[in-house]
């Protein structure tokens, strides 16, 4: 299969980003002032990321709502039209095959269904839907100061609230705006046709919203404490394992995975995902054994410098007796990092 492009590909090369390959796109990792700096941005102003490598599958028609809830995890009937949910979808093993954002669009029985990079086709075989991930960019605007940098590019959209889904035009051009992100910070994301999004992106620079990339991304997420697929879910690993239980809607009556999920829950996870605090400034990676006492307790997900913290910060899957308070060591490549385990998040809005 070919590389994918975003419809911003021309923008961010205009811009000297450092390209890299992520779910079979080619998408920026950071751009010239590097991603400490664009981390530190979103969580002291604001920052804009290219998000199109994302899928974008629309289910629509009078059992679209049925069809979602019958397969994902999540209780569509929590939220109405003009809302977005959290959700997953889970294999027969009861294990996370994707988590995804759905946008339950004004127009009442049409959904945008937004699944990771490489999963937008077994998301289809799921639920059925149209792949229109190629006729949209979709750009992440988040920090603090967001509503004031978009009120004068977009200025109905520094009002769409967390978790709303809106309608509104930019210049003539129909867009769809979410108050989702993926930062721990406010913001919104604006799906925009493609021909139209290097005019939105250059409108947001102009207004003094920074660019980021990939690795700032990946350090936000991680100091909000976020999953991502591929570490933290993925084969094997459960909602309840991940600490996401709140996304799985026990009343319903049907969700796929839901036996085997049950059956996990009577017997209690045999790991549960925590939060793990490094000393000094060399960062923990993924795939890295966690001890206590010399004895193995888990392995790392994700890790990384926390730039708003200044030292390491871990996410990783250890045995459930484990608690909050608890000096671990990191072996990272044979050099034993000590750290503690904290709570979730790292590091809290605002």
């Amino acid at each position: 299969m070919s590389t994918r492009r975003s419809p911003l590909d021309d923008e961010h090369r205009r811009l000297g980003a450092k390209i890299t390959p992520f779910g079979g796109w080619e998408m920026p990792l950071n751009y010239a002032d590097g991603t400490i700096a664009e981390h530190l941005a979103c969580r002291q102003d604001s920052v804009v990321f290219d998000v199109s490598h994302l899928g974008t599958v629309r289910v629509s028609g009078p059992d679209a709502h049925r069809r979602l809830q019958e397969t994902l995890t999540n209780d569509l009937d929590k939220i109405r039209a003009g809302r977005a949910q959290y959700t997953h979808l889970l294999d027969d093993d009861g294990s996370v095959l994707d988590d995804i954002i759905v946008w339950w669009r004004p127009e009442g029985d049409v959904f945008d269904v937004m699944p990771n990079a490489s999963n937008t086709d077994r998301v289809v075989a799921a639920v059925g839907g149209v792949d229109v991930t190629a006729e949209r960019a979709v750009l992440a605007v988040q920090g603090p100061k967001f509503a004031e940098r978009i009120a004068d590019v977009m200025p109905d959209a520094a009002n769409v609230g967390r978790n709303d889904v809106t309608t509104l035009d930019w210049r003539g051009v129909p867009c769809t705006v979410a108050g989702t992100g993926y930062t721990g910070e406010r913001g919104v994301e604006i799906a925009i046709p493609s021909a139209a999004a290097p005019d939105l992106w250059r409108a947001l620079l102009d207004a003094g919203v920074t660019p980021a990339g990939l690795g700032a991304r990946d350090t936000l997420r991680l100091e909000a404490g976020l999953p991502l697929h591929g570490h933290e879910l993925g084969p094997g690993i459960t909602p309840l394992q991940a600490g996401l239980e709140w996304v799985v809607a026990w009343k319903k009556p049907t969700f796929r995975g839901r036996a085997a999920l049950e059956a996990e829950k009577a017997a209690c996870p045999r790991r549960r995902l925590r939060g793990i605090t490094t000393e000094g400034r060399r960062p923990p990676r993924a795939e890295c054994p966690v001890r206590v006492d010399g004895v193995e307790v888990g392995t790392t997900t994700s890790g990384n410098f926390s730039p708003i913290l200044g030292h390491g910060i871990a996410l990783a899957f250890l045995t459930p007796e484990i608690e909050d308070g608890s000096r671990v060591t990191v072996d990272l490549r044979g050099t034993e990092l000590p750290g503690q385990v904290v709570p979730l998040p790292f590091v809290r809005k605002g």
